[in-house]
């Protein structure tokens, strides 16, 4: 699934989704943002089961303060509407893939 953009009006409805979905937020002035952007989109290519979303920090304010956004980019993860997961930081693509793993294998466990 290719990555999606957030707004105000599609957040809450997309993180309440059943399953998992990712969350960047990142601003084009950002250079780890710049640097994590190809590892997300990676990501989405490889997992397109799960949903890979972005949050334009600059042009959606009000979600970055709904969401205590204080450093970028940020990653946030959700599992069936829960928060689950939120780190600021660029991570590297293994560490993500680890972190996808996880969230994936505590999902199936409550299946």
């Amino acid at each position: 699934m290719a990555t999606i953009n957030l707004t105000e009006a599609t957040f809450d409805e997309t993180v309440a989704r059943p399953g998992i979905v990712l969350v960047d937020y990142w601003a084009t002035w950002c250079g780890p943002c710049r640097m994590f952007a190809p590892v997300f989109e990676r990501a989405s290519q490889a997992h397109p089961d799960l949903t890979f979303a972005k949050v334009d920090t600059d042009a959606e304010q009000q979600l970055a303060l709904q969401g205590d956004i204080s450093a970028i980019p940020t990653l946030a993860v959700y599992r069936d509407g829960v928060l689950v997961y939120k780190e600021a930081g660029a991570l590297p693509g293994p560490a993500l893939e680890k972190l996808i793993a996880r969230v994936s294998d505590q999902a199936d466990s409550r299946a």
